[in-house]
Protein backbone atom coordinates (compact mmCIF):
# COMPACT_ATOMS: atom_id res chain seq x y z
CA UNK A 1 0.00 0.00 0.00
CA UNK A 2 1.34 3.42 -0.95
CA UNK A 3 2.12 5.98 1.73
CA UNK A 4 -0.77 8.23 2.57
CA UNK A 5 0.14 11.91 2.71
CA UNK A 6 -2.07 14.31 4.63
CA UNK A 7 -1.97 17.78 6.11
CA UNK A 8 -4.45 19.12 8.64
CA UNK A 9 -5.02 22.57 7.18
CA UNK A 10 -7.54 23.75 9.80
CA UNK A 11 -8.54 22.27 13.15
CA UNK A 12 -12.23 23.03 13.60
CA UNK A 13 -13.50 21.07 16.61
CA UNK A 14 -12.88 18.18 18.97
CA UNK A 15 -16.24 16.46 19.40
CA UNK A 16 -15.24 13.87 22.01
CA UNK A 17 -12.25 12.34 23.79
CA UNK A 18 -11.74 8.80 25.08
CA UNK A 19 -8.64 6.79 25.93
CA UNK A 20 -6.18 9.08 24.18
CA UNK A 21 -8.33 9.28 21.03
CA UNK A 22 -10.28 12.32 19.88
CA UNK A 23 -13.11 12.52 17.36
CA UNK A 24 -12.39 15.66 15.33
CA UNK A 25 -13.79 17.77 12.54
CA UNK A 26 -10.93 19.26 10.55
CA UNK A 27 -10.11 20.45 7.04
CA UNK A 28 -7.57 18.00 5.66
CA UNK A 29 -5.64 17.88 2.40
CA UNK A 30 -5.08 14.27 1.31
CA UNK A 31 -2.22 13.52 -1.13
CA UNK A 32 -1.75 17.22 -2.00
CA UNK A 33 -5.39 17.60 -3.13
CA UNK A 34 -7.62 20.51 -2.08
CA UNK A 35 -8.65 20.27 1.56
CA UNK A 36 -12.03 18.78 2.47
CA UNK A 37 -13.93 18.59 5.73
CA UNK A 38 -12.86 15.45 7.53
CA UNK A 39 -14.52 13.67 10.45
CA UNK A 40 -12.50 10.88 12.10
CA UNK A 41 -10.82 9.58 15.25
CA UNK A 42 -7.23 10.63 15.91
CA UNK A 43 -4.53 9.67 18.38
CA UNK A 44 -2.02 12.42 17.65
CA UNK A 45 0.36 11.29 20.41
CA UNK A 46 0.92 7.96 18.64
CA UNK A 47 0.45 9.26 15.08
CA UNK A 48 -2.62 7.08 14.48
CA UNK A 49 -5.92 7.78 12.78
CA UNK A 50 -9.14 5.82 12.53
CA UNK A 51 -11.48 5.40 9.62
CA UNK A 52 -13.33 8.55 8.78
CA UNK A 53 -15.36 10.41 6.24
CA UNK A 54 -14.57 13.42 4.07
CA UNK A 55 -17.12 15.96 2.92
CA UNK A 56 -17.05 18.68 0.29
CA UNK A 57 -18.36 22.15 1.17
CA UNK A 58 -21.68 21.30 -0.49
CA UNK A 59 -21.99 17.97 1.33
CA UNK A 60 -21.32 19.68 4.67
CA UNK A 61 -23.98 22.32 3.90
CA UNK A 62 -26.46 19.53 3.11
CA UNK A 63 -25.55 17.71 6.33
CA UNK A 64 -26.05 20.93 8.31
CA UNK A 65 -29.55 21.29 6.85
CA UNK A 66 -30.39 17.70 7.79
CA UNK A 67 -29.03 18.11 11.33
CA UNK A 68 -30.90 21.38 11.82
CA UNK A 69 -34.13 19.58 10.87
CA UNK A 70 -33.65 16.82 13.45
CA UNK A 71 -35.51 17.31 16.71
CA UNK A 72 -33.08 16.33 19.44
Amino acid sequence: MADLKYEIVERIAILSEKGGWTKELNKVSWNDRPAKFDLRDWNHDKGNMGKGSTLTDEELRNLREVLNAIDL
